[in-house]
């Protein structure tokens, strides 16, 4: 089985000589040798001065800017690049190793490696493996239709099921609601018993005191009425036996 491209050759022939690149925008000159218009054009700036202008590979004399577009090399560079190359053999990448699942050349089909393989063109393996999507994407699609059409049918019972939850959410909420109201209430009675009961002990503590001072105002009005001689009397008697006791 013969590769349709001799992968070695032609990369060299839409490689540049100068860049040792893939050929940009290639022109030919008067040698007929071809060349990046870049990549020659700064050759040909960079000899001013060197006497007669060559060509980079045969030397041949050669003219400043007579360079001639080559289209059919430009076309081929740019098929080039879409071409992938065995590292090892240089050889276009155009069969395909089923067992590996892998691109290989024409001297990589002959290697034991791939010998007993079953190998095929690159073309011909797209084509099975794009058949195998195809039926795949034919029941992925018939597996959508069917959901659509659950989903279609389903629609009336979903929004059924959901009337149907929000009301049973909005009853245990409602119950919740009730039940802490109940607490409140109970913790709000509670709270005023203890308050009635120390405004009644605050009430008895304040009479005590009350009763208390009315009695002490009452005893030194009294006091205030007698005589002179009488009301200091007692403090007499008072500053007395303080005196017996300091003496």
């Amino acid at each position: 089985m013969a590769s349709s491209l001799s992968g070695l050759d032609i990369q060299e022939e839409a490689t540049c000589p100068i860049c040792l690149e893939y050929l940009t925008d290639p022109v030919s000159v008067d040698c007929g040798h071809n060349f990046c218009r870049g990549c020659i054009t700064q050759y040909c700036a960079e000899w001013v001065g060197c006497g007669s202008l060559t060509c980079p590979i045969c030397r041949s004399q050669i003219l400043k800017g007579n360079f001639r577009p080559n289209w059919q090399l430009r076309n081929l560079v740019e098929k080039m690049k879409h071409v992938t190359v065995c590292p090892r053999h240089k050889k276009t990448l155009d069969l395909f190793c089923e067992e590996d699942g892998e691109a290989v050349c024409v001297v990589c089909e002959r290697s034991s490696q791939h010998r007993s393989h079953t190998v095929l063109l690159i073309e011909e393996a797209a084509q099975n493996y794009k058949e195998k999507i195809q039926a795949h994407l034919k029941t992925l699609k018939e597996e959508r239709e069917k959901l659509l059409g659950l989903k279609a049918t389903g629609e009336g019972k979903s929004q059924e099921y959901l009337r149907q939850k929000i009301v049973s959410e909005f009853q245990q909420l409602r119950q919740f609601l009730e039940e802490q109201e109940r607490l409140l209430l109970a913790q709000l009675e509670k709270l005023d018993e203890e308050i009635l009961r120390i405004q009644k002990e605050n009430v008895t503590k304040l009479s005590g005191e009350i009763s208390h001072l009315s009695e002490l105002i009452h005893e030194l009005e009294g006091k205030c009425q007698k005589p002179a001689s009488e009301f200091l009397q007692p403090l007499l008697y008072s500053d007395c036996r303080c005196s017996e006791s300091w003496g």
